[in-house]
């Protein structure tokens, strides 16, 4: 699946949970993930989002392990499967 459908699915998911995912972008600070992801009660995720069968950037990963260091949920979305999967599990936080 390329990566714009699953942007798209991944807003659409976020909303039904009463959150939004918001483009991010750092003009300072490469190698951020896309999308930043609002939810009630707190919580914020951040999602890589790949074409399927497209991996991350070397920077992309570093970013992603320095954010999972400070705490944060970062990962990468690069499937159907691996965004249903997100969805699931951030659902059972709300």
């Amino acid at each position: 699946m390329n990566e714009k459908l699953l942007e798209k699915k991944l807003r659409e998911g976020a909303q039904k949970l009463k959150g939004i995912a918001l483009k991010f972008n750092s003009h300072t600070f490469t190698g951020m993930p896309d999308r930043i992801v609002l939810l009630p009660g707190g919580i914020i995720k951040f999602v890589e989002v790949k074409s399927t069968g497209k991996k991350p950037t070397l920077i992309q990963v570093k970013r992603i392990e320095m954010l999972r260091r400070m705490g944060f949920d970062a990962r990468v979305v690069d499937s159907p499967e691996t965004l249903s999967e997100f969805l699931r599990e951030v659902q059972n936080e709300i």
